[in-house]
């Protein structure tokens, strides 16, 4: 099967683009800002990083049209985003939240200081949506993924040449069930299922950490099943905020799938970002290993 042509790597327009189409990239650490930049670029647009220090990646930023920031700078953000020409900004990448003490504040942000307060205390959507609330009250609309960059966003159905077992589709929609179960406690978008057993849930330490976790349960004798069973199922919270925070994979994903000795990947379809895509199918078809956007209600 050969991959979904939608996958396949476009160069940016060589045509001049307008800066009145600037879009602000907000970006965390992880290699999905620059998807997301290349993606827009693909569309016409202008894509703006204003990197967070400390978490973005120079190497990606450095691409393209930067500013760097530290948490805190609101009004150096503002007044930057305004220079830009800035009107639709998106949240995206990779960022631990740190101890609001932590946070150096300027004089723009500590006139928003009982605001933040309030966003802090909540999980992580609840501190997202508030940011996104203080950010559109100076005229940025908060846009996502799908609103600027859908070509990375991944489609129902296969991605590769390999598919799940009927083994698989149960062990898969019983992690969907599982994750929309935790979804109000706002616990992360990922669950490794195997022969119907729950072998992880991801909390705080991300995927990737969790999945070496199976690994070295696996070396312990602690995970019974045979390699290459089991799938690590990744979905948004039934009730997120779908502008932040989608589930993410990449080549890295297939690569520790394939370390924990499970069978393949499932993602919610239309809800779950794919960096570099086209590697990340190539990735699997070497490994033997499967990726699917399952639809909601469709895992079975």
């Amino acid at each position: 099967m050969r991959p979904d042509p939608q996958f396949v790597a476009a160069k940016p327009q060589e045509n001049a683009i307008a800066i009145n189409d600037s879009i602000a990239i907000i970006c965390g650490g992880g290699a999905i800002p620059g998807a997301v930049a290349e993606a827009v670029m693909r569309r016409g647009r202008r894509p703006v990083m204003f990197a967070v220090k400390g978490w973005a990646d120079p190497q990606i930023v450095g691409r393209y049209a930067h500013h760097w920031v530290a948490l805190g700078q609101a009004g150096r953000f503002f007044r930057l985003a305004r220079a830009e020409r800035c009107r639709e900004a998106i949240l995206i990448g990779t960022l631990v939240r740190p101890p609001l003490a932590q946070i150096r504040l300027d004089w723009k942000a500590i006139g928003l200081m009982p605001r933040i307060v309030r966003a802090f205390a909540g999980g992580d959507d609840r501190l997202l949506s508030g940011i996104a609330k203080l950010l559109e009250e100076d005229d940025l609309r908060i846009v996502g993924v799908k609103d600027v960059a859908p070509d990375i966003i991944v489609p129902e159905g296969m991605l590769g040449r390999y598919q799940p077992s009927r083994d698989d589709r149960a062990d898969i929609a019983r992690a969907l069930n599982l994750i929309a179960t935790l979804g109000p406690f706002d616990v992360g978008q990922a669950a490794v299922v195997a022969n119907n057993h729950v072998l992880a849930v991801e909390a705080a330490e991300g995927t990737d950490n969790m999945l070496a976790r199976i690994a070295d349960l696996r070396r312990q004798g602690r995970v019974s099943t045979p390699e290459r069973t089991g799938v690590l199922v990744k979905a948004p919270k039934p009730k997120q905020d779908r502008r932040f925070d989608l589930p993410t994979i990449g080549p890295q994903t297939v690569a520790n799938v394939v370390n924990a000795g499970l069978a393949g990947i499932a993602v919610a379809a239309g809800d779950t970002m794919m960096a570099d895509p086209a590697e990340v199918i190539a990735a699997a078809d070497r490994a033997e290993v499967f990726v699917v956007g399952v639809a909601e209600g469709k895992a079975q």
